[in-house]
């Protein structure tokens, strides 16, 4: 589809987003829960929704291959479980009456089994890093320019140093996946152009 192109930079922008939002609700020094707290995560969660079908649409530049479809499944994994860790967020700021009561209930759910690695340690890490091998495969292909992989990781790397530095990281990531948006919009172009009748 035409739109897939628009998924493509959703995600990121859906990233920088989250952290304007979350710069504004913590200019107050009280950040969550309230609406700030529920925009921010509501924001980012949109974002991270955006990213699947944006996934798809990148991938689908490359040839389909078993390495393609191991890459793409772990990083929608990891997608879904950067879901879970959001929507985690989002119930716990609506139960919670204050930070304290806040940061509590989020440690009643990692307690849980298995929950902090799949959610929160681990697994959520299969997205950035199957985002930063897709690019390295669409950069080999030319689908891409070779800048776009550091760009990509610098956009990754630097919310994991600072959260503040959400809103640049967003930026960067959106930079470097631009250069694909031809590509992408051109192949919706052709799936959506209607079939020769012979």
């Amino acid at each position: 589809m035409k739109r897939a192109a628009l998924f493509v930079i959703a995600g990121p922008v859906g990233i920088a987003t989250y952290g304007l939002v979350r710069l504004w609700g913590r200019s107050d020094g009280v950040y969550g829960p309230g609406l700030d707290w529920q925009a921010a995560h509501l924001v980012a969660l949109a974002g991270m929704v955006c990213f699947v079908p944006g996934v798809l649409a990148l991938s689908h530049l490359l040839p389909r291959t078993p390495w393609r479809t191991g890459v793409v499944a772990g990083t929608l994994v990891g997608l879904v479980a950067t879901m879970v860790q959001f929507g985690a967020d989002i119930v716990e700021g609506l139960l919670a009456d204050d930070r304290k009561e806040m940061s509590r209930l989020g440690a009643s759910f990692k307690d849980i089994p298995g929950v902090e690695v799949a959610f929160y340690d681990v697994v959520p890490q299969f997205f950035f890093l199957g985002l930063l091998v897709l690019a390295g495969m669409l950069a080999a292909r030319r689908r891409l320019p070779w800048w776009s992989v550091p760009l990509l990781l610098a956009g990754i790397v630097l919310p994991a140093v600072d959260l503040d530095l959400l809103p640049v990281g967003g930026l960067c990531m959106a930079l470097a996946l631009t250069p694909a948006l031809p590509l992408v919009r051109q192949r919706g172009e052709r799936a959506e152009s209607p079939v020769a009748v012979r």
